[in-house]
């Protein structure tokens, strides 16, 4: 593991050393990564770091319910989980299908991409809420499920 620059607000955690941190796309990312693509997947799945600071955001719930609606129809029943990772709740979430990504104001409509996952996890941080969420081709978001738990595992305070 390659330990991480301490983004805004002081949470940490160490990047998966096969994972490819980029420059975020958006002002709203506070980190952004390319993960390697699956034998026989068309394309890198990718993971995104958001924060919005204290009390911004929504609820961890009104997140789940928002990210589990992106995808439809549904290839089996989403999954959630809630644990503590470095004294933070940490709610883990897994949902597959034909993923509908969110629009950005003033972008073109995203395509529905078919035979897709999300793994996200939720952190609650005296901060605020932090949304982890990898996102991409089923084969690729599976490969990289356990290199997601293990960033999330790292995650702790300063």
């Amino acid at each position: 593991m390659h330990p991480t620059p301490p983004p805004p607000a002081g949470l940490h955690w160490d990047d998966p050393p096969r994972w490819h941190r980029r420059a975020a796309s958006s002002p709203m990312r506070v980190a952004e990564y390319a993960v390697p693509r699956a034998a026989g997947d068309a394309a890198d799945a990718e993971c995104t770091v958001i924060t919005f600071g204290p009390s911004q955001g929504g609820s961890v719930e009104d997140n789940v319910g928002r990210w589990v609606r992106q995808f439809n129809p549904l290839s089996g029943a989403p999954m959630k989980l809630t644990r503590q990772v470095g004294g933070l709740n940490v709610t883990k979430v897994e949902v597959a299908g034909s993923y509908h990504p969110m629009m950005m104001p003033g972008a073109t409509e995203p395509s529905t991409q078919q035979g897709s996952r999300l793994i996200g996890a939720i952190v609650e941080a005296p901060s605020g809420l932090w949304f982890f969420k990898l996102t991409g081709p089923d084969a690729s978001v599976r490969a990289a499920s356990a290199e997601f738990d293990t960033l999330v595992g790292s995650l702790r305070m300063p």
